[in-house]
């Protein structure tokens, strides 16, 4: 049986539109090569997990040689120094007052621990998250996630969450135009949500400062300060969701530092050991020190393996000015696509901060969402060899979010393919 069939009869795949064709068999720096040897350029990274390239020689090894030492022990049973390392490393890369982390395995998990904590320090229970946010599919993760299609059928939710509008600025709630009207409304409005959306009984906003899932939906300048400012206040803490931003994916570690913002709690999954399973939450040592004895736990979180993956990741990170890298590939792919718009009306709007691109395709002047023509342009991204995600709150964005050490030549390809399936498909929505 092929692979594709072995995945029919044995794997529940029912809740995926459509798989993409392809069958991985293995993969180099910015490609995937299915097992004939065909390769695809890989502008997703393993939605947005691979950040220093698939299999970089310096993240192997370190894995490699930790397999031959040890595999498991219980990080929180026994003492672990690569889970140690780790905690030290994270403690020094993230901003402000960050110090104490808890090692997990997936983003979810990590976003039920710190929504856990933030509840036991401020001993109050209800939440704030965005309308377009999403935090992952465990039931906490879902309960503040914002987006009905990702949460239809699986309710009633956790209570005591409410919603503040999402900073989309090309689609403003308020109906304002431009980031600075529409952003700020927006964050001005956080304490009206918290005065007449909740009983006063706050414990933490959470939010991306770059929001993933929802179409790379990108705050202004100003807009996370004014929102730690209404924060403050009411006395409820910011938990800065990292899971997909972070690691350089922004062009700085993490995109919160884009805003000069220092969240009480950070979570963090995806590009943090470029590829093995590991996620954390890292808060202030006081806000850490809220957990007491059979609160918190994970069985494989801290996994030594994955910590020794992440140590070495978070070198080449540093070393090799992956960051720096990410900022100066990005800026030049959003110019080339805010260049191409203006003569292509498929595209609505083209948004990001390194490389967490989007590109947001319309059929018209309405703004109406080009959803179909989103999967029919990735679909012909894919037949000429290159790979995109797909995405946004109406489906109808284009994601670019490559491993950061995609070349120019390699970007310069990718955006050669993506512009000329843009151009094709605009046509046949004119014809």
């Amino acid at each position: 049986m092929t692979t594709q069939e072995l995945y029919d009869k044995y794997m529940i795949t029912s809740m995926v539109a459509g798989f993409e064709p392809v069958v991985v068999d293995r993969a180099s720096g910015c490609a995937y090569i299915e097992p004939d040897g065909k390769q695809y350029l890989d502008c997703f990274a393993g939605i947005a997990v691979c950040n220093a390239g698939h299999g970089h020689p310096r993240v192997v090894a370190a894995a490699k040689a930790q397999i031959d030492k040890l595999i498991h022990c219980c990080t929180y049973v026994y003492y672990s120094p690569k889970a140690a390392e780790l905690a030290k490393l994270l403690a020094e890369a993230t901003p402000g007052a960050l110090q104490k982390s808890f090692l997990a395995n997936s983003g979810a998990e990590a976003i039920e621990g710190a929504l856990r904590l933030a509840k036991q320090f401020t001993k109050r229970r209800e939440i704030v998250a965005l309308s377009q946010g999403f935090h992952g599919r465990s039931y906490a993760a879902l309960s503040v996630t914002g987006n009905w299609a990702r949460k239809k059928g699986a309710g009633p939710y956790m209570p005591g969450v409410a919603f503040a509008p999402a900073p989309d600025c090309y689609r403003c709630p308020f109906g304002h135009s431009g980031p600075a009207k529409c952003g700020m409304a927006c964050a001005k409005h956080m304490d009206y949500v918290i005065k007449y959306n909740t009983s006063a009984d706050v414990a933490a906003f959470i939010a991306e400062p770059i929001l993933g899932e929802g179409g790379i939906i990108v705050p202004p300048d100003g807009y996370f300060k004014t929102i730690k400012r209404v924060l403050d206040a009411h006395k409820a803490l910011f938990i800065c969701d990292e899971a997909q931003s972070g690691f350089g994916r922004t062009g700085k570690f993490f995109a919160i530092e884009h805003y000069g913002v220092e969240p009480e709690i950070m979570t963090m999954a995806k590009g943090i050991a470029d590829g093995f399973p590991l996620a954390a939450f890292i808060a202030r040592e006081d806000v850490a020190g809220a957990f007491t004895p059979g609160d918190h736990l994970s069985t494989f979180g801290g996994s030594p393996v994955s910590c020794a993956a992440a140590i070495a990741n978070i070198g080449v990170m540093k070393d090799e000015k992956i960051p720096d890298a990410a900022e100066r590939r990005g800026r030049e792919i959003l110019a080339r696509l805010k260049e191409f718009q203006k003569s292509c009306k498929l595209v609505g709007d083209v948004r990001g901060k390194g490389l967490m691109i989007g590109v947001e395709l319309v059929k018209d002047a309405a703004k109406t969402p080009a959803a179909a023509e989103a999967k029919a342009v990735r679909k012909a991204c894919r037949e000429s060899g290159v790979l995109f995600g797909l995405g946004g709150s109406l489906a109808n964005v284009i994601r670019i979010q490559p491993p950061l050490t995609i070349s120019a030549k390699e970007a310069d390809l990718a955006m050669d393919v993506l512009e000329k399936a843009l151009a094709e498909k605009a046509v046949e929505k004119l014809a």
